[in-house]
C-alpha cells in the first residue's frame, strides 16, 4: 500500500533504515526506480530499497549520462520517490557537482528530499557510465577530500564510495583507493565495471569486512549474474539501475512506432497496464476518500466498441 496524504510518515530518517536494511545478514536487492509510479511497482513487488540512477534521470530528461544534470534536478526525483513509496532511496551523486563545498551542499540536498543513501564517484568531468571507455580519474586525495565533505555534511545518510580505478589502473590500485576512501569517512564501496567472477571474488577477498555494492547493468562489462551469486561473492547490496527504463523505453517506441504505422493504439491495448490496474497502482479511491467533496469514480469495465 503507498503512502498517501493522511498517513503516517515513518518514523525513523531515511538513512538509518537503509542502514539496518544493510546490515541484515541477505543481500540488498535494489532495481532502478526514479519516478514515483516505478518507486510503487517497485514496492509492490516486494523490494525495501530503491536506487536512482543518473543515467536513468538523464536519460528522462533526454540528456546523455555526461554529469549534466543538477543537484535540484536529482532531488526532485527523489521526493517524488520518496513521497509514493516512502522506501529508502540510494541516489547517484555522480562526481559530487563540483568539489568538497558542492559535495556537502549535495548532501543536505539529498537528505532533505529524502534520500537513505548516496554513492560519490572517482571520475572527473565530464563523467561517463562506468562501463565505457576512456574514462578519466580524480586523484586520490580529491576524491578523499569530497568523501570526506560528505560525512561530516550527512545526518544520517549513508555514504557510499565508488571507484572506476580497476579499468585504467588494475584492481591494486582500485583496492588501494577503495581503503584511502574508508579512511575518509565511507561507509561502503562500490567497485565498478569488474568484468568477471574471479575480479568480484578477488576485490571481496581483500575488503574483509567491508560493505559492497555491485552493479548488475545490461550491455556493459559485468556478466549476468543473480543477487545470490552476487552475496555469495561477498557483495552487501546489488543495483539493476537502469532495467526499468530500458523496459519503459522500448515499450514507448513500439507504441509510437504502432500509431505511426497502423493510425490508433487498437493493437497495443493488451501490452497496457488498464485504468483498473494504474489506479490501484497509485492508490487512486484512498485519495478520493479523503476529500468528502469528491465523487467516488465508476472506472469503466471495457472500452467502447467503434461503429
Amino acid at each position: 500500500m503507498p503512502y498517501i496524504i493522511a498517513d503516517d510518515l515513518p518514523d525513523q530518517p531515511a538513512g538509518i533504515r537503509f542502514r539496518a536494511l544493510l546490515d541484515r545478514p541477505q543481500i540488498l536487492r535494489m532495481p532502478g526506480a526514479h519516478l514515483g509510479i516505478a518507486a510503487l511497482l517497485a514496492k509492490k513487488a516486494g523490494f525495501e530499497a530503491l536506487y536512482m540512477s543518473g543515467a536513468a534521470m538523464s536519460a528522462t530528461m533526454g540528456l546523455p549520462d555526461l554529469g549534466m544534470i543538477t543537484v535540484d534536478d536529482v532531488a526532485w526525483h527523489i521526493r517524488q520517490v520518496v513521497r509514493a513509496s516512502a522506501l529508502p532511496v540510494l541516489v547517484d551523486g555522480d562526481t559530487g557537482y563540483g568539489e568538497a563545498l558542492n559535495v556537502m551542499h549535495m548532501v543536505r540536498c539529498f537528505e532533505e528530499a529524502g534520500a537513505g543513501a548516496v554513492h560519490l564517484e572517482d571520475q572527473l568531468l565530464p563523467k561517463k557510465c562506468g562501463h565505457l571507455n576512456d574514462k578519466k580519474l580524480a586523484g586520490a586525495d580529491e576524491m578523499c577530500a569530497k568523501v570526506a565533505a560528505a560525512r561530516r555534511a550527512r545526518r544520517n545518510l549513508v555514504v557510499i564510495a565508488r571507484t572506476d580505478a580497476v579499468a585504467s589502473e588494475g584492481m591494486d590500485a582500485a583496492v588501494d583507493r577503495a581503503k584511502r576512501y574508508l579512511d575518509a569517512g565511507a561507509d561502503a564501496i562500490f567497485p565498478e565495471a569488474l568484468v568477471t567472477a574471479d575480479m568480484f571474488r578477488e576485490f571481496a577477498a581483500r575488503m574483509p569486512g567491508v560493505k559492497l555494492l555491485a552493479n548488475m547493468t545490461e550491455f556493459g562489462r559485468t556478466p549476468f549474474f543473480t543477487a545470490e551469486e552476487f552475496q555469495a561473492m561477498g557483495y552487501a547490496m546489488v543495483i539493476w539501475p537502469v532495467s526499468h527504463l530500458r523496459i519503459a523505453a522500448r515499450a514507448m517506441e513500439d507504441l509510437y512506432t504502432a500509431i505511426a504505422r497502423e493510425g490508433g493504439t487498437h493493437t497495443c491495448v493488451d501490452r497496457m497496464q488498464t485504468r483498473t490496474q494504474l489506479y490501484e497502482t497509485i492508490n487512486y479511491h484512498a485519495y478520493e476518500s479523503l476529500d468528502a467533496s469528491l465523487i467516488a469514480t465508476v472506472v469503466p469495465e471495457a472500452m467502447p466498441q467503434g461503429s
